[in-house]
């Protein structure tokens, strides 16, 4: 590098006639790069090693790709980071003014202001909140004595009857606070003492953070005993049978888009059959798509993240589940979704395309019967009046602008028009040049089929009588 004194009124000329004069400037200045200095930079000299390049700020510069971690690994790493994070609270600071005097009067048993502490005059709202602040504050020794209160020095009359909300919510803090002894703890009492007054919003809070510490099979226990289908002694369109059955198809949702994320298809397969069978007598109670606000768009792309793990091999199927997994795990959600009433999301739609269409290729276009593919997959059929979009449907679908030409004059498409989806790779090779690659289909591949409309199509009549006898043969002896 060389290095110039220039004066620092000259600096701003310097680089103008510099940017000028610049295309012929290269043979006269220095090929290495140019530093100005003026006398106001105090901390560099010309004889300074601080303008010398370093190899280690070199390498800083350099962009290095950083490794994409699975929701797994990212959620394990933000755990850890938590419990690392020293969550402090005030006591310290106010050590002498919690602790009581020699008498034991104007003491303090938790670490709050607001609530200092609990007896049998406090309210239920006193109690929530110091259950809040400690688990905010992962406060073990207010948890401590909020545990020894509900379990210890209260009645079953506590709060007129409310002591069964509060030990749930005291369930849910320990939960989150990885105190699953505590949690335990409560939630068998609240099930021995106030069985009658548990509410569905609690079974499915406690459910959550049941799974949050990976305690499946107490989850499913509880997903039994207090979110369990109604009986029929009462109508379905009962207030508190409808919330039942909301509470129930939620909780199925979490296990479910849980477990694809965590990369257990088994479990999650499982909650979905367990939604498939409620789904119908959610519409048989009336409940809507704003009362039930399923989570469908999270559970399909957990779904899609699992089969994709599982079609490289990192994925396996869970031992001790018996469970048979579909071809696609988004199936098994898609499956569910039928059955439930429909919120028509187009985010929803997209990501199940997106989920079970990765790679379409044009196979051939069909006038008879003998120029059809091998019957050896599953197809999705487009049948409707002509120009009513049904290529633009499929383009739609496969996530291609031109896959299936379209048309605005009615009658575009004449023929059956094979694409096949998720094929091996390399099959359009296959079918452009005669190429043999190795290689199978993969086990979710299916056709989709175009066919021509009707309706409005201006064709001859004998064109549109062979397209019907077409169709008649089509559906009656094709066997996929």
């Amino acid at each position: 590098m060389h290095l110039f004194k220039v004066p620092l009124f000259a600096t701003g000329v310097l680089v103008v006639f510099l940017s000028f004069c610049n295309p012929v400037a290269s043979w006269v200045l220095p090929a290495s790069p140019l530093r100005i200095w003026s006398p106001l930079d105090a901390s560099v000299t010309p004889d300074s090693d601080s303008i010398k390049p370093s190899k280690e700020s070199g390498r800083s510069n350099k962009k290095q790709k950083k490794q994409k971690l699975s929701r797994p690994e990212r959620k394990a790493l933000e755990r850890a980071k938590k419990a690392r994070s020293n969550r402090k609270h005030n006591y310290s600071d106010r050590k002498n003014i919690l602790q009581s005097d020699a008498s034991g009067k104007n003491g303090y048993k938790l670490h709050s202001n607001a609530v200092s502490q609990l007896d049998q005059n406090s309210s239920a709202d006193d109690v929530m909140r110091a259950i809040k602040r400690a688990q905010n504050l992962h406060d073990v020794h207010d948890v401590a004595v909020i545990e020894n209160f509900l379990l210890n020095e209260c009645d079953e009359s506590f709060a007129y009857g409310y002591r069964g909300s509060l030990l749930a919510r005291l369930a849910v803090a320990a939960l989150h606070m990885n105190n699953q002894e505590l949690a335990k703890k409560a939630i068998n009492e609240r099930k021995l003492k106030h069985k009658d007054t548990m509410l569905p919003m609690e079974g499915a809070a406690l459910i959550r953070g049941l799974l949050r510490v990976h305690d499946v099979d107490f989850a499913i226990k509880i997903l039994d005993d207090e979110l369990s289908i109604p009986s029929g002694d009462t109508p379905l369109t009962d207030p508190a049978n409808k919330e039942c059955i909301k509470q129930r198809a939620l909780s199925l949702a979490s296990i479910a888009s849980r477990h694809f994320f965590e990369g257990e298809p088994s479990m999650a397969v499982k909650a979905c059959t367990l939604m498939t069978e409620l789904g119908p007598i959610v519409r048989e109670s009336g409940l809507d798509i704003e009362e039930l606000k399923m989570p469908w768009t999270r559970i399909i792309q957990g779904a899609a993240q699992c089969e994709s793990c599982r079609r490289d091999g990192s994925v396996k199927p869970c031992e001790g589940v018996d469970v048979e997994l579909p071809c696609n795990l988004v199936y098994a959600v898609l499956n569910a979704m039928t059955t439930f009433p429909s919120d028509n999301d187009d985010r929803t739609y997209e990501a199940l395309s997106n989920a079970l269409v990765r790679r379409t290729v044009f196979v051939t276009g069909a006038v008879g019967v003998a120029g059809l593919p091998k019957a050896d997959r599953g197809e999705a059929v487009f049948i409707g009046r002509s120009n009513v979009g049904k290529s633009s449907l499929v383009n739609m679908i496969t996530n291609r602008k031109s896959l299936a030409y379209t048309s605005k004059r009615p009658g575009k498409t004449q023929q059956y028009n094979y694409f096949a989806v998720n094929d091996k790779p390399g099959r359009d090779k296959e079918i452009r040049y005669g190429d043999v690659l190795e290689g199978e289909k993969d086990p979710d591949s299916f056709y989709i089929v175009d066919l021509p409309g009707f309706g409005f199509a201006k064709v001859p009549q004998q064109q549109r009588q062979q397209w019907s006898d077409f169709l008649e043969t089509y559906i009656s002896t094709r066997k996929s």
